[in-house]
């Protein structure tokens, strides 16, 4: 049609992801809300640069998913990352945020939810990060939950993480878990973690004790066509967690903080964040940090474990588009800067 411009992918991938994929070999995929909203700078770039150098390091192909000038990105180059971990007021970006910032041109850090959608439409088998969205407490009555459950309920990644997050409602999460029939297999434990410590105190059914079986798991998944996500908490070492009765006592003060100001709804999570890592000296984000370096190494060892299976990150997704194609409509593969 004349008169009419020239369209834009709707998700660009960068062409080294979009060639790794396609010859199967190993690609884990990192979010961005780490860096865009979890980390101060300048800790936060460090640490995004740090983790897709670890797995380089490991003969993995990283693949950081943001979204930057309104184009959602499966494999930010560094010149964005180190953009996107500057800019202030940016947009946190879930799956339902995505159109939005898309058609507004703006620029967001990716959460779970998000980042698991686009690393499935690109081919990324395996998703790396911290912690997981989950149910809040008083959710009866506020149906106050997280999306990255309804998300990952319908979208068949791999994401490895430390648990959900220890403000949230674990016992309750992993019943929203079960009925959304998404599995949740622990990494040498069946004591599910809680994030800043080892054991939340919920047990879970099953364990992998290596890369390799966690790979199997998934392949069984795929070869069954189960259209959910394999979640595998990878617990934090118990030397570096926090003290567990300690966390007991920071959350206790942490809440009843919030309830004398009011903080309720989407505030809550970050200001609840906030005071734990004011109340513990910053320990808290030293265990974040290596939360994430955990979580970022076992994603390495899964996607190099799969890759050996012959499946790699590659194959065909659910509406019968090439996972391996460089464009999200299965054009030729395009850089993230074109």
């Amino acid at each position: 049609m004349t008169g009419q411009p020239a369209s834009t992918p709707a998700i660009q991938i960068s062409e080294e992801v979009a060639r790794a994929v396609a010859d199967g070999r190993p690609v884990v995929a990192l979010e961005s809300t780490i860096f865009t909203h979890g980390l101060p700078r300048p800790r936060n770039l460090a640490v995004a640069l740090e983790a897709e150098q670890q797995l380089r390091a490991a003969g993995v192909v990283p693949a950081t998913i943001g979204v930057h000038a309104g184009v959602p990105t499966v494999g930010l180059s560094t010149e964005q990352i180190t953009e996107l971990a500057a800019t202030d007021g940016l947009d946190k970006v879930s799956l339902r945020d995505l159109p939005v910032v898309a058609a507004l041109g703006r620029h967001g850090g990716t959460t779970v939810a998000a980042t698991a959608f686009l690393a499935h439409r690109a081919g990324v088998r395996v998703f790396s990060t911290g912690g997981l969205g989950g149910v809040h407490f008083g959710a009866a009555e506020s149906f106050d939950e997280s999306a990255d459950m309804t998300t990952l309920a319908a979208t068949p990644v791999t994401v490895i993480s430390a648990g959900v997050k220890s403000i949230l409602d674990i016992r309750a999460t992993l019943e929203r878990f079960e009925t959304l029939n998404i599995p949740v297999i622990g990494y040498r434990t069946t004591k599910y973690p809680g994030f800043y410590v080892t054991d939340s105190g919920h047990e879970i059914n099953f364990a992998v004790q290596s890369a390799a079986e966690a790979a199997a798991v998934i392949d069984a998944r795929d070869r069954l066509d189960l259209p959910q996500a394999v979640l595998i908490a990878n617990p934090v070492d118990p030397a570096k967690q926090l003290p567990p009765e300690e966390l007991d006592g920071i959350l206790a003060r942490a809440w009843a903080e919030a309830e004398r100001r009011g903080i309720t709804g989407n505030a809550s999570t970050p200001f609840l964040l906030d005071h734990i890592q004011r109340d513990t000296g910053g320990r808290s984000l030293e265990v974040n940090v290596e939360v994430y370096r955990g979580n970022v190494r076992l994603g390495g060892e899964i996607a190099v474990a799969l890759a050996a299976l012959g499946g790699g990150a590659g194959g065909v997704d659910r509406a019968g588009r090439s996972a391996g194609a460089g464009r999200a409509d299965g054009s030729a593969a395009a850089t993230a800067g074109a």
